[in-house]
């Protein structure tokens, strides 16, 4: 007879009582801050609910903040939130506007939200974390470098005046300074590791039953891969020549240490010899081979012809250089050939069979006769499919279609190559149908890996492995939640497959040693208490009693998602957040500051926002300052007299200072000091420019002129001076136009095509309303 768990805040008969659920719970509760690592679906979110129901009813009026790492986990959450404690819960994410979210929240006692959506409205001061009694980062291990799980953990213990953290997952990672990180970072003090070879918990673990397919590579993919292998020995002999790597034996990570240290000569030389941009160019044509290798290798020719396809669109060098070499070329065409005649990858074949006989009479039998036999088993099998790329996602898709097997496409959010990514929406009502059966295989690339709500998948199928134990971890968990689960892997033989599988079997077995090892726990566990000692002693620090003492930091609302505002807040600066017209943040009338990232910087230089950055923040202040941030600013591919050449203008031309910092907390130090010196103790009202000054008549001309191709400020001014106005300049044929000084054939020639070409977006719109 099943028995349940009682609590005056649980639904009676709602939760099953499971020991090893309790004994968890109950561990979390008495020993501190805490990471539960445990396979998926052993029930890591009703440890979290019992945990939560404990501390919402002993903390009175406290809340309770479940994080998730993307939106559809945390709607998800709350569903199961909901259905066990009966008290108001609700989700908050970047869907919901802003008001809704202060109103939630201070309704709800229990809040499951996306960890960006909460970084961001702390930062705006809607609300803080002083009543939160306990907080849950679920997928913990995001909780490293920059991610929003670091800053929050850190406020939280801060804020609140009775804090309890819980972390869960299933797979931490095999590197033991990386779940190092993750325990300092979430304060974690206790690490309680549970596996399918418990005692406790193999009475409700489904086995996983995981094979692998080999499959041969086909002899038209053999001849491919040998044009493809040509190209790129070529390329490495070359770079071995120039003294830029030492064998031509090399992988992907050695061609991009190689790279950085190119480019690192280049920073170093004030003239860099013209060998060394050969070489980057090179060195990025050799990193587009690799990965042309890998599509033949292991997912087939319609990916890489559509990779190809997007190499084409590339202006860079190396791209080009690809495109004209003999044997690359000759793979692209055999490839294309290879694609109208149907000569695909074995293991398109492969994965079609595999399905079949899942889907057939064989597969039901498996699933009528299963140790559990229950009702809820008599159904048709669900097979789950994983591939890396898109592109292989549309080929598998467009396979089991024409094989008359119901499937349908997953993946995320983001567009590519004009196909729409799928919103969330489009996502929730895919798996909904999956769930009632109105598709038998769902194709999914990396997005379902991990918070998706899929259960009684009978079948993954791995398209590929990937060399990562935490993703091969999440694809495998996605089965055996029901009964006994079973995952093939498809692997070509002597390939890359080979190696990334054995990668991930190697860096799972090492994680899960770390995570039983005593000394190992013990050195983690004790590394995670000194640090939140070291925070109690960061908080006896006195600090102004009155938020009004601190300095105040106007930011720009397109800062919000940089760490720089995070690191302001932490460094006692009250931070107002606003839309400004010109600069990132502004400490005073007289002083505004655009902020600038090393690759920005470059960047901005190419695509000529640079200079009207620098002519506005000029006009619009006395003192203005740019904070060049960190020290890859030479590492690019644009010379580096270029980029010096526009420092010296931005500091002579405009009058503008330039601040290098090392990284986003040197530039919050860094805005502090100068908002400290500017306000001097003093909280004086500052104006903030929300409107630009109005823009005159030649401004506006030049604007016009200067959107022409290959037209900066000095070609501008020519024109307009020879022409006299804008509509002379737009009237005039090529043969005039070169008669202006800096203007030659090819630019001419440019910007007729831009003023006269038919503007298309018309025409396709009309196209796709037919369509439709």
């Amino acid at each position: 007879m099943t028995s349940y768990i009682n609590h005056p805040l649980l639904k009676k008969d709602a939760i099953e009582s499971r020991l090893y659920q309790q004994i968890l719970a109950g561990d979390v509760l008495k020993k501190g801050n805490t990471m539960v690592v445990a396979p998926t679906a052993l029930g890591k979110t009703i440890v979290a609910i019992l945990v939560a129901a404990d501390r919402l009813y002993k903390v009175k009026n406290s809340k309770v903040l479940v994080l998730a790492p993307s939106k559809p986990l945390a709607i998800q959450h709350e569903a199961s939130f909901k259905e066990f404690i009966n008290l108001p819960c609700t989700s908050i994410t970047g869907a919901v506007k802003t008001d809704d979210r202060v109103t939630r929240w201070e309704e709800s006692r229990i809040i499951c939200a996306t960890p960006q959506t909460i970084e961001s409205d702390l930062l705006n001061g809607r609300y803080d974390l002083s009543s939160v009694s306990l907080v849950v980062f679920d997928e913990c291990h995001h909780g490293v470098g920059s991610y929003s799980y670091v800053y929050l953990a850190s406020r939280y213990v801060q804020e609140s005046k009775f804090n309890l953290i819980l972390g869960l997952t299933a797979s931490p990672g095999s590197d033991k300074f990386k779940i190092k990180e993750v325990c300092e970072n979430l304060y974690i003090q206790n690490i309680v590791v549970k596996t399918e070879e418990d005692s406790d918990v193999k009475p409700y673990f489904n086995p996983v039953e995981i094979q692998w397919v080999r499959v041969k590579m086909s002899s038209e993919l053999e001849k491919i891969k040998e044009h493809v292998d040509k190209s790129l020995k070529v390329r490495l002999k070359a770079l071995k020549n120039m003294g830029v790597i030492k064998t031509v034996s090399v992988n992907k990570l050695d061609i991009l240490k190689a790279r950085g240290r190119v480019q690192g000569e280049i920073a170093r030389n004030t003239n860099p010899d013209k060998e060394l941009f050969q070489a980057i160019s090179i060195l990025s044509a050799v990193i587009n081979i690799q990965h042309a290798q890998e599509l033949i290798e292991t997912q087939g020719v319609q990916t890489f012809n559509k990779y190809v396809a997007r190499l084409r669109k590339k202006k860079t060098k190396a791209a080009k250089s690809l495109m004209w070499d003999d044997n690359f070329g000759r793979a692209v065409k055999m490839a294309k050939e290879a694609e109208k005649h149907g000569w695909e990858h074995p293991k398109l074949r492969e994965i079609t069979k595999i399905i079949k006989k899942e889907l057939g009479d064989e597969g039901q039998t498996k699933l009528k006769t299963s140790r559990f036999n229950d009702k809820s088993d008599e159904h048709s099998s669900k097979i789950m499919v994983f591939t890396q790329y898109r592109d292989t996602l549309e080929m598998i898709h467009q396979k089991l279609e024409k094989e008359g097997i119901k499937s349908a496409k997953f993946f995320g959010q983001a567009s590519k190559d004009g196909e729409k990514g799928l919103t969330q929406k489009e996502q929730k009502a895919i798996i909904k149908s999956f769930k009632k059966g109105e598709y038998d295989v769902l194709i999914s690339t990396s997005v379902a890996e991990e918070g998706i709500d899929i259960p009684a998948v009978d079948l993954v199928v791995l398209y590929e492995p990937v060399p990562s134990e935490v993703r091969m971890i999440q694809r495998r968990g996605r089965t055996g939640r029901k009964r006994t689960g079973r995952v093939k892997v498809l692997i070509t033989n002597g390939t890359r497959d080979e190696a990334y599988y054995y990668s991930s079997i190697r860096k799972e077995d090492r994680m899960k040693n770390q995570l039983i090892d005593p000394d190992v726990l013990e050195e983690l566990n004790a590394s995670a208490i000194e640090r939140m000692e070291n925070e109690k002693r960061v908080k006896v620090i006195e600090k102004p009693k009155k938020e009004n003492d601190f300095p105040i930091v106007f930011a720009d609302s397109r800062e919000g998602n940089s760490k720089v505002i995070r690191h302001l807040t932490e460094m006692e600066i009250d931070v107002k957040v606003r839309s400004m017209a010109v600069a990132d943040y502004q400490v005073s009338d007289e002083v505004a500051i655009e902020r600038k990232t090393a690759k920005d910087f470059v960047d901005s230089i190419v695509d000529k926002r640079l200079f009207k950055q620098a002519k506005e923040l000029s006009e619009e202040f006395k003192h203005p300052i740019i904070i060049l941030e960190g020290d890859d600013l030479y590492t690019g591919f644009i010379n580096p007299n270029a980029i010096r050449g526009s420092i010296a203008s931005i500091a002579i031309d405009f009058g503008i200072s330039i601040i290098p910092t090392r990284n986003a907390q040197d530039t919050a130090a860094m805005i502090k000091r100068i908002a400290v010196r500017e306000q001097n103790g003093e909280r004086t009202p500052i104006q903030i420019r929300t409107d630009k000054k109005p823009v005159s008549l030649l401004e506006q001309q030049l604007f016009i002129v200067e959107s022409l191709p290959n037209i900066g400020p000095v070609n501008a001014k020519n024109l307009l001076q020879h022409f006299g106005s804008v509509s002379e300049i737009f009237n005039a044929s090529e043969s005039e136009l070169q008669e202006v000084e800096g203007i030659g054939k090819k630019t001419a020639q440019n910007i007729r095509k831009v003023i006269d070409s038919k503007y298309l977006y018309f025409e396709k719109e009309i196209k796709e309303k037919k369509l439709l």
